[in-house]
């Protein structure tokens, strides 16, 4: 039969407070450390979150200039166009002689002068000599066309609303003219410019409903499915 010796009660209680002495650092350094690991991973996920939403505002601000970019070369590809048709039709009405020719010569050599800047690309001579044309000769046959392609060139020139109030102006006093729809093209393709979109969707809507056997009005449609 095995014989324990028993240790005396001072002996026990200093075996116990050594062995408990030796046992607590281990327990510390085990919850040190998991604390530490929970530390740096909350700061590793702010750190992500952190770069997340600055990858986020990156990408907001490249997909805003883009679409930027784009608005920008759809206006000049839409102004190319523009100046093409209207280069067409005066064009037209130069060598087909659809344009009315007045009795008296100086208003006609005003409206021809004004019209040749026009011709050339010089919106800008082309709108101040026009103007001076309705000016001089308000009442004049070719008041009209004087107002449309003055309306063309201020388009031409980027002065929106001064290109609208005349082209409006043509299409009230005159709405069947056969430049109207034609003018309603500019006046949509202006407010477009200036952001107006619920007016623009209005004047193609117009030439639609007032013109539609016009060739504007199957641009207009095509127009409007774009603005949608």
């Amino acid at each position: 039969m095995r014989r324990f010796v028993s240790m005396p009660r001072p002996q026990v209680l200093a075996a116990t407070l050594a062995l408990t002495f030796f046992m607590l650092p281990a327990h510390a350094f085990a919850d040190d450390e998991a604390r530490r690991a929970i530390l740096e991973l909350r700061q590793q996920v702010r750190q992500m979150h952190e770069q997340n939403q600055q990858a986020r505002f990156l990408l907001a601000d490249q997909i805003e200039t883009l679409q930027h970019e784009l608005a920008e070369m759809r206006g000049q590809l839409e102004r190319m166009r523009f100046e093409l048709d209207i280069n067409k039709r005066s064009s037209q009405d130069q060598s087909g002689g659809s344009s009315i020719q007045v009795s008296n010569p100086q208003e006609q050599a005003a409206f021809d002068n004004a019209m040749g800047l026009f011709r050339s690309g010089k919106y800008k001579e082309a709108a101040q000599g026009l103007n001076s044309f309705l000016s001089d000769y308000p009442n004049s046959q070719l008041a009209s066309e004087a107002r449309f392609y003055l309306g063309s060139s201020q388009y031409a020139t980027k002065d929106f609303k001064g290109s609208i109030a005349q082209l409006q102006q043509l299409v009230q006093a005159a709405p069947n003219d056969p430049r109207a729809p034609d003018a309603l093209l500019i006046v949509a393709a202006g407010k477009i410019e200036l952001n107006d979109m619920a007016g623009a969707k209005t004047s193609l809507q117009q030439i639609v409903r007032d013109y539609p056997q016009s060739s504007a009005a199957d641009t207009a449609k095509s127009r409007l499915e774009l603005l949608q």
